[in-house]
């Protein structure tokens, strides 16, 4: 992953936190599953950069965590649309957002 992506991620994701890159790369990697999904969930909601920010997971690591992910009820709307978008993306699943399909 880019040095400039993981600084991405700290900056939209991590700001009131005090964490290193080298902190976000052993979230990333780490074999606790708490642990990737509290990076998974904090850049599910807060990167601006989305889809490039969830390659910082290995592909096996991240169709867990999309499949075993439960949007909460605080910004419902909001992270049921950005977790389909990455659902779509990563898991080729369908698009249920209305103004992002193609119009045939």
């Amino acid at each position: 992953m880019q040095k400039q992506q993981i600084q991405n991620i700290l900056k939209d994701c991590f700001w009131e936190y005090n964490f290193s890159k080298e902190d976000i790369l052993s979230l990333a990697k780490s074999k606790d599953r708490q642990e990737q999904m509290f990076l998974f969930s904090k850049i599910l909601e807060n990167a601006k950069e989305l889809l490039k920010s969830m390659k910082i997971f290995d592909k096996k690591d991240l169709e867990r965590l999309i499949e075993s992910y439960r949007v909460p009820t605080f910004k419902h709307a909001y992270m049921a649309r950005r977790l389909n978008i990455v659902e779509y993306y990563f898991l080729d699943k369908p698009l249920t957002i209305n103004e992002l399909k193609w119009v045939a």
